[in-house]
């Protein structure tokens, strides 16, 4: 599965209108498009997930650059996140626990 940026496209088109344009080229699995908190407005972006690689850069060299109405289409691959992996803090066996504090008077 992986995972593509997709921007550029008319405020007011639809995920169904978007799956629609992608799916000649790659089967979309999910779509998510951003929209803003408090107007529930498309902002313009969102992302879609696809079956494979090689039917997203299918997609990616068919439509990026597009003109969907007044609009540019642009397509990008999603880098995957790595993990982070945080450290626990060492044991130090001569730390003392924390007394609890004393209100102030």
């Amino acid at each position: 599965m992986i995972k593509l940026f997709i921007g550029g496209f008319p405020l007011d088109m639809t995920e169904m209108e978007l799956v629609q344009i992608i799916a000649p080229y790659a089967d979309v699995l999910t779509i998510k498009l951003v929209r803003d908190r408090a107007t529930k407005k498309c902002k313009g972006y969102g992302f879609i997930e696809v079956a494979d690689e090689t039917h997203a850069y299918q997609a990616i060299g068919q439509l990026n650059g597009m003109l969907v109405g007044d609009r540019e289409l642009s397509l990008n691959i999603v880098p995957e996140a790595t993990p982070v992996h945080r450290k626990a803090a060492p044991l130090d066996a001569t730390a003392r626990p924390k007394r609890p504090r004393r209100p102030r008077l």
